[in-house]
């Protein structure tokens, strides 16, 4: 497996990456505990113009001021009070693109992943959704504008590729409020992975 580097994350086609992110591995090393996820779930964001987007309109407030960083960097956030999301940050400086990864399959340090979700791994909401994907795998606010090329968390190309046919695209969840722009089909999953978040087909 290799790492991802930057100039991946720096490309601003947001709708590619974040379909060529699934099959990708996420890890973390939390307090010298590794675990990983194959990537099965994502949701695109484009930014300014995306009424969906934190960054809407160019908003640039303390907790947004992550999605302005260049490619290749985390930006947390806390979700109804309760649970931390996990997003990657895309293209050019300034320009607040970003990929949510609502979903992962268990891939490394599964006993670890298993208690922290008090749950056994063929309990496919283990890591389904993205409040349970960063429960999995450690991620909590800590993780905020981290550089994804560094040694806490980071993506691998493990050469798994997927074709037009095995990926899915309806629209993305929980984002009523942004009209019309709810309706874009800019939610991809994995159609044969067990561990895809619920939500409409």
């Amino acid at each position: 497996m290799t790492k991802l580097k930057p100039e991946y994350y720096q490309n601003p086609d947001v709708i590619f990456l974040a379909q060529d992110l699934l099959g990708k591995i996420l890890l973390t090393n939390k307090n010298g505990l590794l675990t990983a996820g194959i990537i099965t779930e994502t949701e695109a964001y484009f930014g300014k113009e995306d009424k969906a987007s934190h960054a809407y309109g160019g908003r640039r407030t303390l907790r947004t001021e992550a999605m302005y960083q260049p490619g290749g960097f985390s930006y947390i956030y806390l979700c109804y009070g309760i649970h931390y999301l996990f997003n990657i940050v895309v293209s050019q400086e300034d320009d607040p693109k970003s990929i949510l990864v609502r979903s992962v399959e268990p891939y490394l340090g599964i006993s670890v992943i298993e208690k922290r979700r008090d749950r056994p791994v063929s309990d496919k909401a283990i890591s389904s959704g993205p409040g349970s994907v960063c429960k999995a795998l450690g991620i909590d606010n800590t993780f905020n504008k981290k550089f994804l090329g560094g040694d806490e968390v980071w993506i691998e190309d493990a050469g798994l590729q997927y074709g037009i046919d095995d990926i899915t695209s309806p629209p993305r969840i929980g984002v009523a409020y942004a009209e019309e722009h709810a309706l874009l089909q800019l939610r991809f999953y994995l159609k044969n992975n067990f561990y895809v978040s619920k939500g409409k087909k």
